[in-house]
């Protein structure tokens, strides 16, 4: 399955995204590269995902740090705010 056609003359005359058809073309080809032409190493996309998820986890932490820390000033700036309309 070779072309001299660009892959995104190819892609538009089929109506889909060009990287859709990229995909479909890797596929065809036993999951190679097409553009450096190295195979897809497992092992590789197993640490890019372990990495992912740590990273993920990571960031959920930290979200919920910053869920806390807000509401925690947000409290506080309500009493300060509160103590200061109070008379005496």
């Amino acid at each position: 399955m070779e072309s001299e056609q660009p892959v995104t003359q190819t892609a538009r005359e089929l109506g889909i995204n060009v990287n859709t058809l990229h995909t479909w073309i890797r596929k065809y080809h036993g999951e190679r590269d097409v553009s450096s032409g190295s195979t897809v190493d497992d092992q590789h996309l197993y640490e890019e995902l372990k990495h992912l998820r740590r990273e993920n986890a990571r960031l959920k932490e930290e979200r919920e740090l910053l869920k806390k820390a807000a509401a925690f000033f947000a409290k506080e700036f309500a009493e300060v705010r509160l103590h200061r309309r109070q008379p005496g």
